[in-house]
């Protein structure tokens, strides 16, 4: 975005920009090319104060580290999305189709293809946040005349 040096003879002072987190279309490049601007056109009759230079420097190691901070906690968020919906496999879950009818069956396996994952149940993907329901199936009993699994038994 070009940026008229001359209007009337005199350019204000650009402000600082606020403390706020700056709105998802504004980026750290952004902001960087909006503090060279105003260094580059600064009045000269009023330079822009060490204090000032420090806090624009400030908001902008500040907006980089919450930039990164967001990228990790998003990060961190997919992974655990992940590891919970692996813990779905073999656990009977229930869901209502986009008709209302209630299915339930048992997970075979994950799709991490959708987003949120999908429980596969049967031949049905299911996000894993339309699930209603999600249990462990019955232990298995051994056979009669079998050898107990438990050694306090």
């Amino acid at each position: 975005m070009p940026i008229d040096p001359v209007s009337a003879g005199h350019t204000p002072p650009v402000s600082p920009p606020p403390s706020a987190p700056p709105p998802s279309g504004l980026k750290k490049d952004d902001f960087l090319q909006l503090l060279v601007t105003s260094l580059r056109y600064q009045d000269p009759s009023e330079p822009l104060s060490t204090s000032e230079l420090m806090a624009q420097t400030t908001q902008l190691s500040t907006m980089e580290q919450l930039t990164e901070l967001t990228t990790l906690t998003q990060e961190a968020f997919h992974l655990q999305m992940r590891s919970s919906a692996t813990e779905l496999v073999g656990k009977e879950v229930s869901y209502l189709d986009g008709d209302g009818v209630r299915h339930s069956g048992v997970v075979s396996a994950v799709d991490f293809s959708v987003t949120p994952p999908g429980a596969v149940v049967g031949d049905a993907v299911v996000p894993m946040n339309l699930l209603a329901t999600v249990g462990a199936l019955p232990p298995v009993t051994p056979p009669a005349g079998g050898t107990p699994t438990d050694p306090a038994a």
